[in-house]
């Protein structure tokens, strides 16, 4: 978010102040993992205990941590093993035969039941079929699965073998998984036959052909074999799973945990930023599992012998390695993994789950939570959900009504909600509730994690006093932060390090309350947040241009009760072409096949001219005006105020 890509965006405040308050119950704060001191403890005494509690080490770190502005490096000495500290050792302790996962399918009663002892043979034999391949430390493999079991397995496979994985969301395109396997130099790239969405058959080794295609550095293409499906075949590249699997060993020691420093690439992963091109993010072995692991233990307040957890997110996202597969498996927790959608096939699926397997800690999107409300609780309360005693947030702030909505109707009136804020580049979260400590305030994402310096910066640098808003910064490394953007150092400094000297800047706005509680006020950057998804303006724009039909596009999102923000664009077409609902349709899907479904535009307006200054620049801010339906900023800069007036009139007409 450097200045050269900020912008001017203004810092939006709360329209009303939230009064609300829920105290931790007695019963909760007794048996709760964080304790009231744990805010008292030294940063450095901290992440070292937590450092050598939460992780084992073949070789022990002897420095906590270095840094040289902006770049960290952690737990410095240490060797460990990722897949080690998540399955291994609990298997060496005499846990192998306690559930690691319950895999649910997205077809009805396809199921099924992973222990940590399933889950190592898998992951050593998925390992070795690897290494047939000529996978070893080192090798850039590229996984594009759906949720499936073998999802988990293949990127704790990687991690064994010390091989750096980039997990590219199923929902992409061919052209968006090609330029992010391409970018990373992928050497592997592992894919499946279908998924299914809705229960229909999902084409998912049909796009990976065609990107495999346009990245020069993949080499095979390995196929798990999922719905069985007939697909298409190319010989010399692709290779099946099963074939290589049936013959390859699961014993462990046929293929050992890799030593790995810790600062050793574990994977990158791709977020949107304020240009066309995705950030490969830098997530390295020890500190990314030490923050993950840390801060899923007490911001869940995890009892491993007790609770059965279930994050909704997507694996192909930074939730789902951090709290579905990472911090939850480092902990030896028991989880659910869910292929398909909440609403399939019925409203009431999500809550089926939960009651069939007893979940406790229910952890999901605020999108998702206004979809429930919008089918109302009827679909929950055919359910028995006694048994869920904390809620927690994620991917966007949560508005007031949703949270009192989530806690009354999911958590039956009492479980703690933990509204968390983090990000891709973060690796773990940073701002959040302790439930049994923090006294809850709907819509508040409470304090920063111990061990985490945030506060709140207006433009000149200052920091900016309690009710005002401004800019969230982090003004201390932490062991999870991204260490980089791949193959593109300078980004890296000017998008979070040049706005706030020494300081991250983390795109966010914020504002900081009488009792030092954190507000999140959304993105200030040319980034949007829809259902959850960081989807960058530029990114659309481009894809927009790219059809032969556009001349111009600008893109802004609009406030959206179920989504959080929803796509506006805003586009003329060349020649003086005539907008259609067929051009509009058209355009949607240019969209969504350049990126992926979640960055089609929810509202196309065609224009003949867009509002430009009169040196030319498109005024994205008097855009994002008309889309919200307010009134207008400053015009007196326009070259041309009519165009204005004509874009408001095609607007309201949608």
């Amino acid at each position: 978010m450097g200045s050269s890509e900020q912008g001017e965006h203004a810092i939006h405040m709360m329209s009303t102040e939230e009064e609300r308050r829920y105290p931790p119950s007695a019963e909760f704060a007794a048996q709760a993992n964080a304790k009231a001191d744990i805010y008292e403890r030294d940063f450095d005494e901290f992440w070292e205990t937590e450092g050598r509690t939460r992780v084992s080490w073949f070789e022990p770190f002897n420095k906590l941590y270095e840094w040289e502005m902006p770049y960290s490096k952690w737990y410095l000495g240490g060797k460990l093993n990722v897949c080690y500290n998540c399955v291994d050792r609990h298997v060496e302790s005499g846990a192998g035969d306690k559930v690691a996962f319950y895999w649910e399918g997205e077809l009805e009663d396809t199921r099924r039941t992973v222990t940590y002892a399933n889950l190592q043979s898998e992951v050593v034999r998925f390992a070795n079929v690897l290494k047939s391949l000529g996978v070893k430390k080192g090798t850039p493999v590229a996984i594009y699965l759906g949720m499936i079991p073998e999802l988990p397995v293949a990127m704790l496979a990687c991690a064994r073998l010390g091989a750096p994985h980039c997990v590219i969301f199923g929902g992409f395109s061919a052209e968006a998984l090609a330029d992010r396997a391409s970018d990373f130099e992928a050497e592997i790239l592992i894919t499946q036959d279908e998924g299914y969405r809705r229960g229909k058959p999902l084409a998912l080794k049909k796009i990976a052909d065609e990107a495999a295609a346009n990245t020069p550095s993949v080499q095979k293409v390995l196929v798990v074999s999922h719905s069985g499906g007939d697909v298409a075949w190319n010989e010399g590249t692709d290779i099946r799973y099963d074939d290589l699997a049936k013959d390859a060993s699961s014993d462990p020691a046929s293929c050992p945990c890799e030593p790995m420093d810790s600062e050793d690439l574990l994977f990158l992963m791709y977020t949107s930023g304020t240009t066309a091109k995705p950030k490969g993010i830098i997530h390295t072995t020890a500190g990314y599992l030490v923050g993950a692991a840390t801060t899923h233990y007490y911001i869940f307040d995890l009892k491993a012998d007790s609770d059965v957890y279930f994050c909704t997110a997507d694996i192909g996202w930074i939730t789902g390695h951090s709290y579905i597969l990472y911090g939850p498996l480092a902990n030896q927790a028991t989880s659910v993994i869910f292929e398909g959608t909440p609403d399939f096939p019925d409203k009431d699926r999500w809550w089926d789950i939960c009651e069939r397997y007893g979940v406790t800690i229910l952890y999901t999107a605020p999108t998702a939570i206004r979809s429930h409300m919008k089918w109302g609780p009827e679909y929950a309360q055919k359910h028995d959900l006694s048994k869920i005693r904390l809620l927690g947030s994620v991917g966007e702030p949560i508005n007031p009504e949703a949270w009192i909505w989530y806690r009354d109707h999911i958590g039956g009136g009492k479980a703690p909600v933990v509204d968390t804020w983090w990000q891709t580049e973060t690796g773990s979260i940073l701002i959040t509730p302790l439930p049994g400590i923090t006294t809850l305030k709907p819509g508040s994402a409470s304090k920063p994690f111990p061990g985490i310096d945030a506060a709140v910066y207006d433009e000149s640098s200052n920091e900016v006093g309690p009710g005002g808003g401004g800019y969230l910064v982090l003004r201390k490394p932490w062991p999870s932060m991204l260490r980089g953007i791949h193959n593109d150092p300078n980004r890296f400094l000017s998008n979070y390090w040049s706005l706030f000297p020494g300081n991250y800047a983390a795109g966010d706005g914020a504002r900081i309350d009488e009792d030092g509680d954190f507000w999140l006020l959304g993105r200030v950057d040319d980034v949007m947040n829809v259902s959850g998804h960081r989807i960058s303006t530029i990114e659309i724009e481009s894809a927009l241009v790219d059809h032969p039909l556009v001349a111009e596009a600008a893109v802004c999102g609009r406030a959206d009760e179920i989504t959080g923000q929803a796509i506006v664009a805003f586009v003329t077409l060349k020649g003086g072409a005539k907008g259609s609902d067929d051009v509009i349709k058209e355009l949607r899907a240019h969209v969504g096949k350049k990126i992926g479904p979640i960055a089609r535009p929810a509202t196309v307006v065609i224009t003949q001219e867009l509002p430009k200054t009169r040196s030319g620049k498109i005024m994205r801010r008097l855009l994002r005006d008309v889309a919200e339906n307010r009134a207008l900023g400053d015009t007196t800069t326009l070259a041309d105020p009519n165009v204005l007036a004509e874009i408001q009139r095609q607007a309201q007409a949608k």
